[in-house]
């Protein structure tokens, strides 16, 4: 399945293992987080969760040489599985950390986002790649991206995909913190620690007042993702933005 986990003390440490494709994940790989991220909901024994990357990377977003031209019910389909793996890392009532080295992009910045904390090496950089293969950002990407820096530089993120390096994330509020590469796994085990000995159930409902302060919600803007994104999956820019991605060419884009 390519996502690996082992209980750290109460920590759970859940790393995505494709290295080899800078974690790009699949759908046994989206099925198995969801899984695993739902079985912590009640694993007394789990009080914190840290979700990493093997290799040089966190995660590239989806394996986009596994995208396929569904029509719109297996599309809608597909996108529901993804939510359901966002949202169970979400919503999960004790403290999740992303620990974000090398290129966390796509559906992986979403990851990364969904987190409660995020904490990076300095190697670390996150781009909202979508447009780059004709598709809108998902994963809750806008809902998320709104909520950490603004419309205006989530804008700009998404109708550029430019790669954000760490330090430029951390000043603008994105991600909480920055560490040299070596340190990374030290830092977020120390803090994971911290949380997993503090009152989590505080957390827990700390977690959801946080929540509870966003109109509209997770779910709204999902559902909206959902029609979207399986609308222009149907268009000839999406499968141009495969196709080139594939054949490692630039994409010719139509607009239609």
């Amino acid at each position: 399945m390519s996502v690996d986990y082992q209980l750290d003390g109460n920590v759970a440490v859940v790393t995505l293992n494709r290295p080899d494709k800078l974690n790009a994940l699949t759908d046994p790989m989206y099925n198995r987080l969801t899984e695993l991220f739902t079985q912590f909901k009640t694993d007394d024994a789990v009080r914190a969760v840290v979700i990493n990357g093997a290799g040089r990377a966190f995660c590239s977003g989806s394996d986009v040489t596994t995208m396929v031209n569904a029509g719109p019910v297996a599309a809608r389909y597909r996108m529901q599985t993804r939510h359901a793996m966002i949202t169970s890392i979400a919503y999960l009532e004790k403290p999740v950390i992303a620990a974000v080295r090398g290129v966390a992009a796509g559906i992986g910045f979403s990851i990364a986002m969904a987190s409660d904390l995020i904490i990076a090496s300095d190697t670390a950089k996150f781009s909202q790649i979508f447009k780059k293969i004709g598709l809108i950002p998902d994963g809750g990407a806008v809902y998320f991206l709104t909520q950490r820096i603004g419309i205006a530089r989530a804008k700009e993120l998404v109708y550029t995909a430019r790669m954000l390096p760490a330090e430029e994330a951390a000043q603008w509020g994105l991600i909480n913190r920055v560490v040299p590469d070596a340190e990374l796994e030290t830092n977020v085990k120390t803090l994971a620690q911290e949380l997993a000995g503090s009152a989590t159930f505080a957390l827990a409902l700390a977690k959801k007042m946080f929540q509870a302060m966003h109109v509209p919600t997770l779910e709204t803007q999902l559902e909206t993702e959902n029609l979207y994104q399986s609308t222009v999956k149907l268009t000839e820019d999406h499968l141009e933005g495969v196709a080139a991605f594939k054949e490692k060419r630039a994409a010719v884009f139509k607009g239609r």
